[in-house]
């Protein structure tokens, strides 16, 4: 059975204090701490592979993401966010669990067929589930990619009220699939048949999205919206396409999967005008982003919501995407799997009217990991103990913000690697098959954002502090492995 924590009958004052603050119109009022406080809704939205620069607000000059930015102006806009890892499932699961990827349980993309993912296990501890405990209804709409349906890991068994999208994220490459899932029911898109394209993924899961809040406007609720966009492969609808057919120039041909056995279970289709498909690609995900907050305004249910935006990792380039044309990790380092900045560091974004104060920018260093913890102060619900986050609430309404020592990943593709943020400083090893000890390369990221200069030679005792952290926060797994620990 799944393990759930109940509502503390007494708070730590330090969470009372925050939960006063966001409540009272004078902060300066004495409340009691028997006064009810009402829950916030918490809206996650989280893009797949959307660079740190793929938003105008950072950078982006190719096309714009209005509805974006402006849910910055209204709230607060975090330069030095992390995701949990450099791919989707482990991202993922260091979302859900609290805890980085040298602890949490799904540490890799690792496939189950015919369907779906290596599955959480029934042990785990998931925000769904925590926040189920605390009378609040869960909705997870999008990608799951933690668990194949019916499994441990399949959302109805993590948490979750209810789920419709891509169980698999595999399946979860195409925009014009054969299927979704509605909880346990397989869903068949007849429109889709062979090579019919008739109804578009995201878009069916969006109006799920938008029916899941009205249907829960008067109860608690958590949204987790983790859409396919911009995630390969680069379809778009045409009154998208449309707005940039011929303006970004030289087109990008890519030949794809377009028959066989690939084609919609995973193949990346081909796309002739690849740029044009990205920039669609976002402008969509964009607007619904804005169709959900128009949503939360019109039902009258803003104030006590909070929405967060994110990406689950940096920027692709498979299925004909182009990250260097776009510019689309601005003055960072690396790709998708990698753990330079470009793999890791994701725009963050946290609205909530008249408790987040507009239009400000936060440094705090902080990562996938501390989502958890900051839902369980917004829901008043006691900390699990063997997570790695920091709740991050303090920071979101002024208040003084407690610090990580340090922030850890590691990654097993590629040969293996990790990753360690100190402060100002950022440490990585590669090629860890055949050696646990690899050299380590050493970063001042506020000198050198782009991680182009390794100073490890010129810093031994930082190196020494790096290699330290890699050796505690690494606890072995016996599903996920580096390649020196099977031999």
């Amino acid at each position: 059975m799944h393990k759930t924590f109940k509502a503390n009958l007494f708070f730590s004052m330090s969470i009372v204090f925050i939960m006063f603050f966001l409540t009272s119109c004078n902060h300066q009022k004495q409340v009691a701490e028997s006064t009810p406080i009402q829950k916030p809704n918490i809206i996650y939205i989280l893009a797949d592979d959307l660079g740190y620069g793929d938003l105008s607000l950072t950078g982006q000059e190719k096309f714009s993401t209005p509805n974006i930015d402006k849910l910055a102006r209204n709230g607060m806009f975090f330069t030095e966010h992390y995701s949990g890892s450099t791919v989707c499932a482990p991202s993922r699961s260091a979302l859900m669990t609290g805890q980085h990827t040298g602890h949490t349980f799904v540490r890799g993309n690792r496939e189950v067929q015919p369907e779906g993912q290596e599955p959480l296990g029934g042990s785990e501890v998931t925000i769904p589930e925590l926040l189920k405990s605390a009378g609040y209804k869960t909705g997870a709409f999008g990608k799951w990619g933690l668990g194949f349906p019916g499994s441990e890991g399949d959302p109805n068994n993590q948490g979750f009220d209810e789920f419709y999208g891509y169980n698999c994220q595999r399946m979860g490459h195409n925009y014009y699939p054969y299927h979704l899932w509605h909880n346990q029911a397989k869903k068949l898109l007849e429109g889709n048949k062979e090579k019919n394209t008739e109804e578009y993924g995201p878009a069916l899961i969006h109006q799920q999205v938008l029916s899941f809040i009205e249907t829960n406007k008067d109860t608690p609720f958590f949204l987790y919206y983790p859409t396919i966009i911009p995630h390969a492969e680069l379809f778009a609808p045409e009154e998208y396409m449309a707005k940039f057919r011929g303006k970004l120039l030289p087109e990008k041909d890519y030949k794809g999967v377009d028959d066989g056995k690939n084609y919609k279970t995973g193949g990346y289709g081909s796309q002739q005008e690849s740029h044009a498909a990205f920039a669609a690609m976002i402008t969509l995900l964009d607007d619904y982003v804005g169709n959900v907050v128009k949503k939360v305004e019109e039902l009258g249910i803003a104030d006590n919501t909070i929405i967060i935006f994110t990406s689950d990792n940096g920027p692709h380039k498979e299925g004909g995407a182009d990250p260097d044309y776009f510019n689309s990790n601005a003055d960072l380092k690396g790709y998708k799997r990698d753990l330079y900045e470009g793999g890791i560091r994701v725009p963050l974004i946290a609205s909530w009217p008249g408790k987040i104060k507009e239009n400000t920018t936060s440094g705090h260093i902080s990562a996938f990991w501390d989502f958890l913890p900051t839902v369980c102060d917004l829901a008043q619900i006691e900390k699990p103990k063997n997570i790695d986050g920091i709740s991050y609430l303090p920071e979101l309404v002024g208040l003084t913000q407690d610090r990580h020592d340090y922030l850890y990943w590691e990654f097993l593709e590629q040969g293996g690697k990790q990753a360690v943020r100190l402060g100002e400083w950022k440490g990585v090893r590669l090629k860890m098959t055949n050696d646990a000890s690899a050299p380590i390369e050493l970063y001042n990221l506020k000198n050198d954002i782009g991680e182009q200069q390794n100073i490890a030679a010129m810093h031994p005792d930082i190196v020494e502090k790096m290699a330290n952290i890699m050796q505690k926060e690494h606890t072995p797994s016996e599903v996920f492995k580096f390649g020196f620990e099977k031999k």
